[in-house]
This record gives structure tokens, C-alpha cells and sequence, in this order.
């Protein structure tokens, strides 16, 4: 069976998640990262108040059950529901310990915007502030470029940032970045893309890792 896209970005986020973990999936790609877990072991949370979200199905089907998106969700075994003030005090907490975020851009310092777009309407920030804040670990799972073709790893946003946290790890359609001390490293190519693609479609400052490197002289 042929994986699109956006199935790629998210069958490889779900290698960086550890089992048991509590982790906030967010609106895209990352809702797709559930069709790649085994969802009794890890624990999915949304910010309107359900830990134990599990993928909707004929069987588990409710229109009343949905999450921040408004997306119909399932509901694990020994699911717990609290209302949203409780919701976002687990994630000002740091009792989430994973959030995986979309982004419209990221920038070469690690900040991410992912709310607004200047001069369209917007219905506010919703709980990404929060996650970028709270959650102890923050991945980011977008395309690498615009549908306009430009790239989103930039050496700074020009759209308004949602935190100054800085993101952990970038998964795109072409390769996977983590922050290394002070900057980001390019650690994995993704699919059939080669540097040089990385390379023409991203602005951002980056290094290559070593094994890269081995990996393309061998």
C-alpha cells in the first residue's frame, strides 16, 4: 500500500515516542501519528478534557466524543474525563510529556508559529501556547514547504510565534532535524529526498550529522 505525505511525517514521528508516555496530539498530521501506535501503550490526551483517546471507528462511534479539533475520537479502556480547566492545568503542570505540534513555520532559533496568518481570521491560539510551554517535550510534524513551494524552516518567522520554547525535534517529508545545544541538526533523510533537496527547499541555518554523512559516502 502506497503512504502519502503526510502518512510519512506521521508513521515516523510515531518512531519518537516512548511506550507509556502521555503525549497531546495536535490538529493534522499529528492526529494521523494514532494510526501508527499501539494505543494500549501509550496515552493520547486533548486539551478538552479526555485522557485515553483512541481512534473512531464503527463500533466506538459518537458524535458528542471529539477532541480539541472537533474531530470524532474513541475512547480507550479506563479512559478518564475532566473538564478543560483540569485539562490545561495537566498541561501547565508538566504532566504531559509529549506534544506533537503542526507549524506553518519554524525558524533556525527554534520557535515555531503555528496560529495565525497575517490578515486572515483567526479563532485564537487554542492550546498550543500551553503545550509549547508545559509539555516536557515538543515535536513538530509538518511539510517541509508551503503549498506556494516556500519553505517553512526559516531563519526567522515572519508570522506571529506561538511561544519562545524551543522545538526539540522538526519531522517534514524530507528529513528529520534535532536541536543540538544551540542549533539544528540534520540527523535523517526522509523518503527519496537527498540534502540537495533539503538544501533548496529550506532557508534555516543547519549541520549535517556524521552518520549522514557515512551513510551518503558509502
Amino acid at each position: 500500500m502506497s503512504i502519502n505525505v503526510k502518512q510519512l511525517i506521521a508513521k515516523r514521528a510515531a518512531e519518537e515516542l516512548p511506550e507509556y508516555s502521555i503525549i497531546n496530539l495536535g490538529i493534522g498530521i499529528p492526529t494521523l501519528i494514532a494510526d501508527y501506535i499501539d494505543e494500549t501503550k501509550y496515552f493520547l490526551h486533548t486539551e478538552n478534557g479526555l485522557l485515553g483517546v483512541t481512534k473512531v471507528n464503527e463500533e466506538n462511534y459518537d458524535p458528542l466524543i471529539v477532541n480539541a479539533g472537533k474531530i470524532p475520537v474513541g475512547e480507550a479502556i479506563g479512559a478518564s474525563y475532566f473538564n478543560s480547566a483540569d485539562s490545561f492545568s495537566m498541561i501547565r503542570g508538566g504532566h504531559v510529556d509529549i506534544a506533537v505540534l503542526g507549524a506553518l513555520q519554524i525558524s533556525e532559533t527554534g520557535q515555531i508559529a503555528n496560529w495565525a496568518v497575517p490578515g486572515k481570521d483567526i479563532l485564537g491560539v487554542g492550546g498550543a501556547m500551553d503545550l509549547l510551554e508545559g509539555a516536557r517535550t515538543v515535536i513538530v510534524t509538518t511539510t517541509h514547504t508551503s503549498n506556494d513551494g516556500s519553505p517553512k524552516f526559516v531563519k526567522e518567522c515572519t508570522y506571529p510565534i506561538t511561544s519562545k520554547r524551543i522545538v526539540e525535534t522538526i519531522i517534514t517529508d524530507l528529513a528529520v532535524f534535532k536541536w543540538n545545544k544551540d542549533h539544528y541538526e540534520l540527523v535523517e533523510l526522509l523518503g527519496d529526498a537527498s540534502l540537495d533537496d533539503v538544501a533548496k527547499h529550506t532557508e534555516a541555518h543547519y549541520t549535517i550529522s556524521n552518520a549522514i554523512n557515512e551513510v551518503k559516502a558509502i
